[in-house]
């Protein structure tokens, strides 16, 4: 069996591609879940499958019997409604323990746009949980899962990866205070109510500003939102009268479409502001149309262009890279010798239930024929038994396991279950070592 991932994200694909694979929660939902039932009647899917859609990536992890990543190509253009002729020569596929490190690398911020960004391992803590809850992961995509979120909170606790911790709102913010100036007297318009939106507003709060209105589909959510933090909440019904109001935007739903178009923007321009409009787009998919920027009287941002306002407290964070890595090696080791054992679970599993049969038939045949044990007397007996049926399968069972780096593997188990008389019992997947 082989573990890969195949996916794209900033550093390798432009902002308009990245959104339109964006696969937001219900449709991996639906995605997963329809996967689980095709697998069952298609022998070509892969054993498990797991997707990872962020801002700034999109990748899907797989275990199949084959290495091939034309088909999970071709199911991603399926999923997204992109022509695979598109992506097809700038994605990464990676097998093996190379796709393995890279989840944890991902999960450890070492590979987002913000170094040790913190959002990114909630953000593959959800993958992994959407992939449970649609049953599409198994027993080796879910330990991939655990134990790269397990280094992930090692990377967090265990060096200062995190430390002076930044994040796309604030640095949407920061660069926000750098344009407008005098920060603290803008009116600012805050437009969603999710995780990125309240980030924004917690971090304009903290520059002084405190003329904040957070405009939400869901009024609730956003009056959640702004009762934390002292702003103002509306519905969307008063977005273009807020907007016209508004010298500072920051544009975070979750919403499929254009949120602000160009004509909206254009209709709404306060031709009294001293300053143009300031507006960030940090939405995947974008929630402003591009050609807003080639309105004279807006600056328009996206999180392609935010790239290169990211290095404040970067020299701390990039000293603690090598410790991240060594963290990451440690952990990888432990899970590629997990995963080498699974060539011979199957053979082990076979041995330990013959040797369990053979007992619990020898150890009641043998009761029996002694009618006048007490009961503190037959479970001395079944804890004999036990106990020497373990040690007995110990040194085989260890041996086994001994053998999973070697050439020799195929020829230790054939004659391992020549001597048990487990010939049946062959494996019926090929052996993990091929990862």
């Amino acid at each position: 069996m082989f573990i890969l991932s195949m996916g794209l994200n900033y550093r390798t694909a432009p902002l308009a591609l990245r959104e339109s694979l964006t696969i937001g929660e219900e449709k991996q939902s639906i995605a997963l879940e329809q996967f689980g039932l095709s697998k069952k009647v298609a022998t070509n899917y892969p054993a498990e499958l797991a997707i990872l859609s962020t801002c700034n990536r999109t990748e899907v992890y797989a275990l199949s019997q084959t290495v091939d990543f034309q088909a999970l190509e071709v199911w991603l253009a399926e999923l997204s409604g992109i022509s695979r002729d598109k992506f097809k020569n700038i994605v990464y596929r990676l097998r093996g323990s190379i796709a393995v490190q890279h989840l944890y690398r991902v999960a450890t911020g070492l590979e987002s746009m913000l170094l040790g960004e913190a959002q990114i391992l909630g953000q593959v803590s959800e993958a992994y949980k959407l992939a449970q809850d649609a049953g599409s992961v198994g027993p080796v995509l879910s330990r991939l899962f655990q134990t790269a979120i397990h280094t992930g909170k090692r990377a967090r606790s265990e060096t200062a990866i995190a430390q002076n911790p930044v994040s796309v709102s604030s640095v949407a913010v920061r660069l926000a205070s750098k344009i407008h100036g005098e920060i603290s007297t803008a009116r600012v318009l805050v437009i969603g109510a999710g995780e990125m939106a309240e980030l924004a507003v917690e971090a304009f709060r903290k520059r002084g500003v405190t003329d904040i209105v957070v405009l939400n589909r869901t009024m609730g959510r956003a009056q959640e939102l702004a009762d934390r933090w002292e702003a103002r909440a509306h519905s969307f019904e008063a977005l273009q009268d807020e907007l016209r109001l508004a010298d500072i935007v920051i544009s975070s739903t979750a919403a499929p479409e254009i949120v602000l178009s160009r004509e909206m923007v254009a209709a709404n321009l306060n031709d009294k502001r001293d300053r143009k409009l300031v507006i960030i787009d940090i939405a995947i998919p974008r929630d402003v149309d591009p050609t807003v920027r080639e309105l004279d009287g807006v600056q328009l941002y996206d999180l392609d262009q935010l790239q290169g306002h990211l290095n404040a407290g970067l020299d701390v964070r990039m000293s603690e890279v090598p410790r991240v890595e060594n963290l990451i090696e440690e952990e990888l080791q432990a899970f590629q010798s997990w995963f080498d054992t699974l060539a011979v679970t199957p053979l082990i599993a076979a041995i330990h239930e013959q040797a369990e049969n053979i007992r619990v038939k020898e150890v009641a045949r043998s009761l029996r024929r002694l009618p006048d044990l007490t009961e503190a007397e037959r479970e001395q007996v079944e804890a004999l038994t036990r106990a020497l049926v373990k040690k007995l399968i110990n040194i085989p069972t260890l041996s086994l396991k001994e053998q999973v780096h070697s050439d020799e593997l195929a020829l230790y188990t054939i004659v391992t279950r020549k001597l048990f008389g487990l010939e049946k019992h062959s494996p019926e997947r090929k052996s993990p070592r091929h990862t």
